[in-house]
């Protein structure tokens, strides 16, 4: 397993862009799936995007056109930019890292989350 931290939460107005960062232990990075989800009071927790250790990104239906998803495996680090944000996506935003190939899991190692809130 590795170790995730994230940053980069915070609040913003509708429309505005936020970007957030997670931060991965170990040496084997590059061979993770790593996913971005969110939850939202009263919500499941959903996967927002994915990206695969050789590139291939997922996204929810929500967040196409607005949410970038990419990975510097020299730094450890997956990013999630989000432009064009909306209410509906206040949340606590958590990575989460799989060894699988699938976007879906399942995700083994969780970062503690960051709060995303939006106001209109």
């Amino acid at each position: 397993q590795v170790q995730l931290v994230e940053s980069g939460g915070g609040v913003v107005q509708a429309g505005g862009s936020l970007r957030l960062s997670c931060v991965a232990s170990g040496r084997t990075f590059s061979t993770y799936t790593m996913g971005w989800f969110r939850q939202a009071p009263g919500k499941e927790r959903e996967l927002v995007a994915a990206i695969g250790w050789m590139g291939h990104i997922n996204y929810a239906d929500s967040v196409k056109g607005r949410f970038t998803i990419s990975r510097d495996n020299v730094k450890n680090t997956v990013y999630l930019q989000m432009n064009s944000l909306k209410p509906d996506d206040t949340a606590v935003y958590s990575c989460a890292a799989t060894r699988t190939t699938s976007p879906l899991g399942p995700y083994n190692s969780w970062g503690q989350g960051t709060q995303v809130t939006v106001s209109s």
